[in-house]
């Protein structure tokens, strides 16, 4: 059908335009809604006028209505958006987007969504779902150990995952780290359970701090629970992380004015497993820990990264330089485009 679309498009080019204006003035409703003219107007960057008439001939359509909270899609409108995202995705061109990202941090595969996560909180749980079907495809018959990492993004994808369990194949979810000293709803602990839940898997916890003193951490391996999920967590065959922005990860650490001022003159401007990145994938510092490194990596089969929005793509360039060649990033068009600036797609 793709094809017949293209031919049409080269026949009648203001169709498609037009198609694809409404597509995603519809996309962006569904992302934001309730949502007024005036912020819909200045988010997708069309005047007020020209968004009047738009919105009128969809309500007309019945595919939105309009409150004094702002505008929704019907339940009509809904269908319909979902029937055209597949399709527009194709049209639109992101698959390319997504072989050019691939081809361009030589890792086995990038999987883009629509939008930008930092302004349309809906496009977070794009990725999840995009990592439910991720994991669906990939996790292998028999038993699993899924090693996962915390924090705000993990916390939202966490809640799209479905069942993943059937008669041949069983998974464990374990933290990949311990807790860093942040809320307990985005701690790896909190996550994994969650992850756990929501995909009908099982869970083990690992109740100790991810920042310990030598003395304290040579004695807590002594504990035979403690030693039992750190034996699980090295078993893992799956690990699932997020990239942060360097300084913001150092101020969720609590790390010390010292260390903040060392990774600035350092230019650090990622973070991800406890190591801090230049924007060359120089590591800069590590921070000791308990759980996955770095290093552990490379022994272990399914990766999937996931972090968006603009202001994240030094961060997720800068670490890539590091991932395996077995990760998939999970981003979305804003991240992307940035990383991409200036090649021909």
């Amino acid at each position: 059908m793709l094809d017949e679309w293209k031919m049409m498009e080269s026949v009648a080019p203001d169709m498609m335009e037009v198609l694809q204006e409404r597509y995603k003035i519809l996309r962006n409703i569904y992302w934001m809604q309730p949502i007024g003219r005036r912020s819909l107007s200045e988010s997708m960057g069309i005047t007020e006028r020209v968004l009047r008439t738009e919105t009128d001939l969809l309500k007309q359509l019945d595919l939105i209505n309009a409150s004094k909270s702002g505008m929704m899609l019907t339940d009509k409108g809904k269908e319909v958006y979902q029937s055209l995202e597949r399709f527009m995705d194709q049209l639109l061109g992101r698959h390319q987007t997504e072989t050019k990202l691939a081809d361009y941090f030589g890792n086995q595969r990038c999987i883009v969504v629509s939008g930008n996560s930092e302004e349309q909180p809906k496009v977070a749980d794009a990725f999840g779902e995009a990592l439910n079907e991720s994991l669906d495809l990939l996790l292998p018959e028999g038993n699993n150990i899924i090693a996962v990492m915390g924090g705000t993004t993990m916390a939202v994808v966490a809640e799209q995952l479905t069942n993943l369990e059937n008669n041949k194949r069983h998974n464990l979810f374990v933290p990949a780290r311990g807790g860093i000293g942040e809320a307990v709803t985005v701690q790896a602990n909190s996550v994994s359970a969650r992850m756990a839940t929501k995909a009908s898997g099982n869970h083990r916890a690992l109740y100790v701090p991810e920042q310990l003193s030598l003395a304290t951490y040579n004695s807590l391996l002594n504990e035979p629970s403690i030693q039992e999920v750190l034996n699980l967590i090295s078993q893992a065959n799956c690990v699932i992380h997020s990239i942060g922005r360097a300084l913001h990860m150092a101020a969720r650490r609590k790390m010390t004015e010292k260390e903040l001022v060392m990774l600035r003159q350092a230019n650090a401007v990622a973070e991800s497993f406890g190591y801090f990145f230049n924007e060359n994938g120089e590591v800069v510092y590590k921070v000791p820990r308990i759980g996955i490194e770095l290093k552990d990596l490379a022994n272990i089969p399914i990766i999937l990264a996931i972090a968006g929005g603009r202001s994240k793509a030094k961060a997720i360039r800068a670490y890539m330089k590091n991932a395996p060649k077995q990760t998939w990033l999970i981003t979305d068009e804003a991240a992307a485009k940035e990383i991409l600036k200036g090649k021909s797609l």
